[in-house]
């Protein structure tokens, strides 16, 4: 019984030490959520003013550009995952990845060939270790993403997208990631960045039934607008779309970390039941064996007499 009083101990002083760790993640997450949400809502306002800055522009003034062109027979598509960069996070890396692959088949359904761009180490693990191809990765920002890495991702992308007719090029720019909705709520989406729908812009913006669309004069001319204000769009998307990723994931984080936390207590205390019978087992025993010593010296003492 002893040995036994022993392991329950050990465990609970591992498991002790494991719950100081996620715990402390847990409140770690807590902290980000805050900021991470802040972050998530001051780049909407920009991404919405440039999204209705460039209808605009296209719709005014019915120029074909390269960005807002369809391609008559597009057999290239690039999909950009987002992911983490570390575990610890639920399902959350797996959920973007699984939504990754189910758009992956419906485009190779529709006969084109998929590009995938990666960003966070945990979605290039999962293409490595299946040795997919990745036509390039990011990694070491995901849970505190800058404008400047949107801009490194949305460059790489933009560039492949303008020489479709090359080898190396795309006809389509898909992007997958994780949507936050609320502190317990992420979903996985996907969304076709290129070329531009506007008729999907044109839907958003018509929810906002008082709003009309401003007039513009374009100099010099509407294509030279376009090509300065689509790659920003570009880039604010991305943008907007790594927010709400690094948002997603310390929500999910702090889920799952609390989870383990929980989980921990609820194993601490049984442990602490088991220890405490075992203890009293022990007790137990050697009070038995103390009485039992005692009344077989009263019976030796007696017989000698």
């Amino acid at each position: 019984m002893g040995s036994q009083l022993r392991v329950y101990k050990r465990r609970i002083r591992s498991i002790t030490a494991t719950k100081k760790i996620t715990k402390a993640m847990e409140m770690i997450s807590a902290s980000r959520i805050v900021k991470a949400q802040r972050q998530v809502a001051a780049s909407t306002p920009y991404s919405s003013e440039l999204t209705r800055a460039v209808t605009a522009v296209a719709t005014g003034s019915n120029t074909k550009h390269p960005l807002t062109t369809e391609a008559e027979a597009p057999t290239r598509a690039a999909v950009l995952l987002i992911t983490s960069d570390r575990g610890l996070a639920g399902g959350y890396s797996a959920n973007a990845i699984k939504a990754a692959d189910r758009l992956t088949e419906r485009l190779r359904s529709e006969g084109k060939d998929v590009r995938s761009y990666i960003v966070g180490r945990k979605g290039v693990a999962y293409f490595s270790f299946r040795e997919r191809e990745i036509t390039q990765s990011w990694t070491g920002f995901t849970d505190r993403p800058t404008y400047a890495d949107a801009k490194a991702v949305a460059s790489a992308l933009i560039e492949a997208f303008t020489t479709a007719t090359s080898e190396d090029g795309v006809d389509e720019l898909h992007i997958v990631f994780t949507e936050f909705v609320s502190m317990m709520t992420q979903a996985p989406v996907d969304h076709r960045l290129l070329p531009l729908s506007l008729d999907t812009v044109e839907e958003a913006q018509e929810k906002k039934s008082d709003e009309i669309l401003p007039l513009y004069d374009f100099e010099p001319s509407a294509e030279g607008v376009l090509d300065a204000l689509l790659p920003r769009y570009v880039e604010s998307r991305i943008y907007n779309a790594l927010l709400q990723s690094a948002a997603s994931e310390h929500a999910a984080r702090r889920r799952a970390m609390k989870s383990a936390t929980d989980n921990a207590e609820e194993l601490i205390k049984s442990l602490t039941r088991l220890a405490n019978a075992a203890r009293q087992a022990d007790i137990t025993q050697e009070i038995s064996e103390i009485v039992g010593g005692a009344n077989a010296l009263a019976d030796a003492t007696a017989g000698s007499d």
